[in-house]
């Protein structure tokens, strides 16, 4: 049930103004509850207080809830009496909260893509857009399942993208804590007995002292001005101009830019196949495609290419002018172009996007944990060789 606040007439004379809250199925519902009670109502809204803005689905749940939502759809049931049923199998409250304020807004006349518009940040626009053509071209059940389908590749991609990178992460976080441990804790130690030594100590030895040392007086200092620096960049990051400047320096980098931009192509082609298989207009699903992506220059090309195919140029020329995306996706979309078969050809290319993604990601990940080990392992090494040096220089002496 949701929450509901009203004012209505009240008395004898029902000259009174009363407002009061009640708790009801929907609209309707609250209205026939006051009107049992002989009020006469005058106004009645639902209160959300915020909660259908603020209700948030992971990614790989909101594609468990599409497909469930599809099939339940596909078996004959009603959109209010499949939501219904999901609300009541639901075993996470900010779920049933969701289904339940979708269902009251479609109980009050609204269309299930003008309901998933109350709650932006759940259901992106490419969502709500797909969903309002499967409900004008009378074939919502096969579009959510499509749909379904998309969700779970994006979120298995994003998956695989994030696992490739924690083996690597785990090991240079507990490298670093072991050589901080050392040069904080286990040389100071040391310092004391080579003092006391009258001798000309190692290289690597008086290395390795001055680092301790400097960690020993600043150590406090350089902590405090990265904490201060990441916070300035957080805070930069807000303006949109700056952001745009960072994320172009990342499409330069050698291998990390290739890396992100054939992610952000597999999102814009995927969305925009998926929208133009479902009948969505292709300046609408181009609209759409562009705000799944994260990158700004690479979504201002996008908008760009936008803008030229409404002037009445071909996605194919737009895409090429932007010179931003790669060609393979440029040759299909011509293709898909001049064969009728658009959804099809954009399909492909964000598979083989997706595939040579991957590859190169599992690449990457096979190199970057030998190397790691091998990096952190060296400089293990070093501190233990230059701790040792003058012990066995010592002891060459007392010999």
């Amino acid at each position: 049930m949701a929450g509901y606040s009203y004012q209505v007439l009240a008395g004898e004379d029902k000259s009174r103004v009363e407002r009061g809250h009640i708790e009801a199925d929907s609209t309707r519902h609250a209205r026939a509850l006051l009107r049992e009670q002989g009020l006469v109502v005058i106004d009645i809204k639902e209160e959300r207080n915020g909660a259908g803005r603020s209700l948030r689905l992971g990614g790989a749940h909101l594609a468990t809830l599409t497909r469930q939502l599809a099939g339940l759809l596909d078996a004959g049931l009603a959109i209010d009496e499949a939501l219904n049923v999901l609300g009541e199998q639901s075993e996470h409250k900010r779920e049933k909260t969701l289904l339940t304020l979708i269902r009251n807004d479609i109980a009050t006349g609204l269309s299930l893509s003008a309901a998933l518009a109350r709650h932006e940040r759940v259901f992106p626009p490419f969502y709500r857009a797909l969903v309002h053509a499967g409900e004008e071209s009378g074939k919502l059940p096969g579009v959510l399942l499509r749909l379904a389908d998309y969700l779970e590749r994006r979120e298995e991609l994003k998956s695989r993208l994030s696992m490739a990178f924690i083996y690597p992460a785990c090991v240079i976080l507990v490298s670093v804590a072991v050589i901080i441990g050392m040069l904080t804790w286990v040389v100071p130690q040391m310092v004391q007995v080579f003092q006391g030594a009258k001798q000309t100590l190692p290289l690597p030895t008086r290395l390795l002292l001055a680092t301790s040392q400097f960690l020993g007086n600043w150590g406090i200092w350089l902590i405090a001005l990265i904490v201060i620096g990441l916070i300035v960049f957080l805070r930069a990051m807000k303006h949109e101009e700056f952001r745009f400047r960072v994320h172009a320096r990342r499409l330069r980098l050698p291998w990390f830019g290739r890396l992100e931009r054939s992610a952000e192509t597999v999102r814009f082609a995927s969305t925009l196949a998926i929208l133009a298989g479902s009948g969505v207009p292709v300046l609408t699903a181009m609209s759409a495609a562009s705000g799944v992506m994260s990158n700004l220059p690479l979504k201002a090309a996008a908008e760009q290419a936008a803008r030229q195919v409404r002037e009445g140029v071909s996605l194919a020329r737009a895409l090429a002018a932007a010179q931003a995306f790669p060609p393979i996706l440029v040759h299909l979309v011509a293709s898909g172009e001049a064969t009728g078969r658009l959804d099809a050809m954009l399909e492909r290319a964000a598979a083989e996007q997706s595939a040579g993604l991957s590859r190169r990601v599992e690449t990457f990940s096979a190199l970057l944990g030998p190397a790691v080990v091998l990096i952190m392992g060296a400089v293990v090494l070093f501190i233990v060789l230059a701790i040792l040096l003058p012990v066995f220089e010592m002891n060459q002496l007392i010999k």
